[in-house]
């Protein structure tokens, strides 16, 4: 368990030490329509006509980051036991997965939420990307910065407004604007190098980040709104779905490696110690979950709790194992989201990928809004069964 910061020595060697760069470093995601290109900032007039369209905003946990991944494995070279789409059989091509978004860095995968609910609507439109924060959906008109290149998401979104018949608008923003990623980054310098626990000074940082950050989700819908009505739709046309993160590790007691010891950094790539797998567990991600739904319920708008959407199937859950030359990944055994890469960008994709739904997530993630949108009208939570694949994903009223 933590020591005293003075009195650590500590040997940092092999996969460990390419840990603790990454960890210096982390992010939520690193600072398009169907083919996932951005879509250029207009106004539309128009009544709301054309083909149904499904629309997603907001940051990684919705742009599809980490799709590239079905599973964790250790294996360095060539398909990485299966887990690496982006292999194609003598050479790693990320944009097969990220298509034209890669190189911006807003990667939205093939396999994204909204690419994975295929039978919302005729049309499955991505406009999110990996690392923004509320004011890069916010119009341009009222305060929203362009990002990585593109508009602020309001404005695309008001084009494709005038070019479908937008039916499911589906937000998931605030994460960067509460630091979460730095969240991230803390806790695993304290495992790696500190030798100490991070969540006291971490969720003081979260409570007083989270009057903003919240006021920035809400202002968000407000924009979404005043794009729709500026579009000729009434409130009726379409729905609005605001929804939270789900934890990308296990309670301490659901991990399948011990506390100390080097398993959990350079085999499970989940270098957290027990209080503070707890604490995010437990307290970090259910806190986040409820001031979203407050949010969610002050602006109209239905909200999809994700907070236990992985439970069993996250980053070292006893429930799950990693790929390996004798064990292919499955949707049933493999985990669900990335585990903190090593730094072996070049061997072990990017370092932004981290602690995102993967392949097999994002599958969940789609049954999820899909199983959502059958109920148009209240709050639900998404679940998965054990045992099943993106097909045993249910929901619970909230």
């Amino acid at each position: 368990m933590p020591e005293n910061r003075s009195s650590i020595t500590r040997r940092t060697t092999g996969l460990t030490r390419r840990l603790l760069v990454a960890a210096l470093a982390l992010p939520l995601g690193a600072a398009g329509l169907i083919t996932g290109a951005a879509v250029p900032a207009s106004a539309a007039t128009a009544a709301p006509t054309g083909p149904t369209a499904s629309v997603t905003l907001g940051d990684s946990y919705i742009s599809g980051e980490a799709g590239r991944w079905k599973g964790n494995a250790v294996v360095t070279s060539g398909s990485r036991a299966g887990t690496d789409r982006a292999w194609t059989g003598s050479a790693y091509d990320p944009s097969r997965i990220y298509g034209a978004t890669y190189t911006s860095g807003c990667d939205r995968s093939d396999v994204a939420e909204v690419r994975s609910a295929p039978s919302v609507a005729q049309n499955q439109i991505n406009l999110a990307c990996s690392g923004a924060v509320a004011a890069n959906v916010f119009r341009a008109a009222n305060g929203g910065q362009s990002f990585k290149g593109e508009a602020p998401q309001a404005d695309q979104l008001a084009t494709v407004a005038g070019q479908y018949n937008v039916k499911l608008i589906t937000l998931s923003i605030g994460g960067n604007d509460l630091g979460f990623g730095d969240v991230i980054s803390t806790c695993v310098k304290d495992y790696l190098v500190w030798y100490s626990y991070c969540n006291d000074d971490q969720q003081s940082a979260i409570d007083s980040r989270m009057p903003d950050a919240m006021a920035g989700v809400g202002k968000a819908l407000d924009e979404i709104r005043a794009v729709m009505s500026s579009a000729g739709y009434a409130t009726g046309d379409y729905r609005v779905v605001l929804q939270s993160y789900p934890s990308p590790i296990p309670r301490a007691a659901e991990m399948r490696y011990p506390e100390s010891g080097w398993s959990r950094s350079d085999t499970g790539g989940c270098p957290f110690w027990n209080g503070d797998a707890d604490w995010a567990r437990d307290s970090l991600v259910p806190q986040i979950s409820r001031a979203l739904a407050g949010v969610a319920a002050a602006k109209g708008a239905q909200f999809l709790d994700l907070a236990d959407m992985m439970q069993g199937r996250e980053v070292c859950s006893k429930a799950t194992r990693q790929a390996s030359a004798t064990s292919a990944p499955s949707a049933v055994t493999s985990e669900w989201a990335r585990f903190v890469d090593g730094g072996l960008n070049t061997s072990q994709g990017a370092l932004q990928e981290s602690m995102h739904p993967n392949y097999y997530g994002q599958q969940a993630l789609g049954q999820c809004l899909t199983l959502l949108y059958a109920r148009p009208s209240g709050d639900f939570g998404c679940r998965n069964t054990a045992g099943k694949d993106a097909s045993g994903m249910y929901l619970t009223a909230r």
